[in-house]
């Protein structure tokens, strides 16, 4: 089925997500959340919402404030921060009438899920993905990330968007020619000169200058209590491995799983890795 393209008013301020129904004749299996990461868009989630779908599954994928079709922050030094985005996420998923659900959170996604789950959704996130994200991240990388996110390319054309794109998300691992396109055409605006540029607020990196602990989140891991899958992309330079070593140590003691082929972080659109998320979310 195709999903519906929605909006809500959340914290007053628009909020845009994709809404796939589970697919007819199959056996409901509740909600999930699937939140996308720092610069990118919810339709990140596509390949992972057909497939939890198809199970039977009712998959809800926000475009977090300043990003995609969601309302820029009038105030982003205040709101471009995790604390800001759960209150979001509580007030969507309550105007959904969501009480339990899953939640899977790609990099800023997940660390947005882990939050909730410490804090305003604790008790109603069932079981927690977070791919390629923990409770502290490497320097090196959130520097990599900061230095290209605060300051956008622009391209005369789309075509030329795409080809940066290849480049900078090389670590997402395979995607096919379609999906590249798909990724492109989903996150892309066109500027008062004519060039493209990607869809989001630059000011969201001020995350990073206004709130430069928000990613230190072992008390907030410490304290769940719930299932939790962590997906570490091999190479990844964002999770490093003695962060997910410890997270299987720790707190709710994660299950980790390596993805080899890709670095921060995969993209959730190979059968591998949506039978993995599937799986979990089954209990299995």
């Amino acid at each position: 089925m195709s999903p519906q393209s929605c909006y809500l008013t959340c914290e007053d301020r628009e909020i845009h997500y994709m809404d796939w129904a589970p697919a007819p004749g199959v056996p409901g299996q509740g909600a999930v959340i699937a939140w996308h990461g720092l610069a990118r868009t919810g339709r990140d989630m596509d390949a992972l919402a057909a497939h939890l779908s198809a199970q039977g599954y009712r998959v809800i994928c926000p475009d977090t404030i300043g990003r995609g079709l969601s309302q820029w922050s009038p105030d982003p030094k205040a709101e471009y921060c995790l604390a800001f985005y759960a209150r979001l996420a509580r007030a969507l998923v309550d105007q959904l009438g969501l009480d339990q659900f899953h939640w899977v959170g790609t990099s800023m996604g997940g660390a947005i899920g882990l939050v909730c789950a410490d804090g305003l959704l604790r008790g109603r996130i069932q079981r927690l993905v977070l791919n390629d994200i923990g409770p502290q991240l490497a320097e090196a990388a959130v520097e990599r990330i900061r230095s290209y996110a605060g300051n956008p390319a622009s391209f005369a054309t789309v075509g030329a968007l795409e080809q940066y794109f290849r480049t900078i998300y090389k670590p997402y691992g395979f995607l096919s020619d379609a999906q590249w396109m798909l990724l492109t055409e989903s996150s892309v605006r066109r500027l008062p000169d004519g060039r493209v540029t990607p869809h989001y607020d630059p000011a969201m990196v001020m995350q990073f200058t206004q709130h430069p602990a928000d990613y230190d989140r072992w008390p907030e891991y410490d304290r769940i209590d719930i299932p939790v899958l962590c997906l570490r992309g091999a190479d990844s330079d964002l999770l490093l491995a003695d962060t997910a070593e410890q997270m299987r140590d720790r707190g709710p003691r994660a299950l980790v799983v390596t993805i080899a082929g890709c670095g921060h972080a995969p993209a959730l659109n190979v059968p591998e890795q949506l039978e993995l998320v599937q799986r979990f979310l089954a209990g299995q």
